[in-house]
């Protein structure tokens, strides 16, 4: 088994069950630190994934569908913060009700497109590529990019300080609420290319793709204390786990009497043991987080 995880194949499915974890993880840390609660990842990750399956169904073309899926995603966090923002409905409420209409509102529209609530038809894929998967690609270059962008950037300031110090944005003339909505509109679009690895990485979108992966994401970014760097780590860390249970521990789980059904939720069980071990001992969230 030593020899098998040290392989390519291995390292290939590590990165393309991480790519959807890590661009989630991204997209909630840049909400999060802007100042808003970002539960709705599970849906940003399950329209980016329809769309892009849509698009490249109906276009042949997976390039037009991963900027579908991004697409989708940065739509789902416009709604999230203007109704938060706007309308100053409470933003947990917001975020679970995303959620809910992500599950629904999906298998809704493959039933009125496709006449099936299921799946949808076969389309183009990425298959096992990683190499020649953009959705990698750019996972990579978001996992460098946005830490220095956050730190090093007049964007990455503004968003930090509409989170920390919204009244230090007003008093140079900048309204925190602007700067929450371009944070939020990148972080959507992150998270929605995430979903698009889900339907793009096979042949099409299945209902309920998004499998939980949006609430560890989320889980990761707290447990990294709001660092997008670290939540990349720790994402990482769960896609090597989950690999390991689904790819190389699966047979021997069975055997030993674990049911089949119960392997595909350790990787929860593994999350809710490292926020148990770890989670006191991240810095403490934004200071206006879910503050209007």
């Amino acid at each position: 088994m030593i020899e098998t995880i040290f392989s390519l194949a291995f390292a290939g499915s590590v990165i393309r069950v991480a790519i959807p974890y890590a661009l989630a993880a991204l997209g909630g840390a840049i909400t999060e630190r802007s100042g808003v609660i970002d539960l709705a990842l599970e849906a940003k990750l399950l329209f980016g994934a329809f769309a892009a399956a849509a698009v490249s169904l109906a276009t042949g073309n997976l390039y037009a569908g991963v900027l579908a899926g991004a697409a989708a995603g940065a739509i789902v966090a416009g709604l999230q913060v203007g109704c938060a923002l706007i309308l100053e409905a409470d933003q947990v409420i917001v975020g679970v009700a995303l959620n809910i209409i992500g599950l629904a509102g999906t298998r809704f529209l493959l039933q009125v497109m496709y006449g099936q609530g299921a799946n949808s038809p076969q389309g183009p894929t990425f298959g096992d590529a990683v190499l020649g998967n953009p959705i990698a690609w750019i996972a990579v270059l978001a996992g460098v990019a946005v830490p220095i962008a956050m730190r090093r950037t007049r964007w990455g300031l503004r968003l930090r300080a509409a989170g920390d110090r919204p009244d230090a944005l007003i008093a140079v003339g900048v309204a925190p609420v602007q700067a929450r909505f371009l944070a939020a509109l990148v972080g959507g679009a992150l998270a929605g290319a995430g979903g698009a690895q889900l339907s793009l990485g096979v042949r099409g979108f299945t209902a309920d793709v998004s499998g939980g992966r949006g609430y560890i994401a989320l889980a990761m970014v707290i447990l990294a204390g709001w660092r997008p760097a670290l939540a990349v780590i720790a994402c990482a860390g769960i896609a090597f786990a989950d690999a390991l249970l689904r790819v190389q521990l699966q047979p021997q789980l069975v055997a030993a009497g674990v049911p089949s059904e119960l392997i595909p939720q350790l990787p929860y069980v593994i999350t809710l043991a490292v926020l148990v071990i770890f989670g006191g001992r991240h810095r403490p969230p934004p200071a206006s987080l879910g503050k209007i």
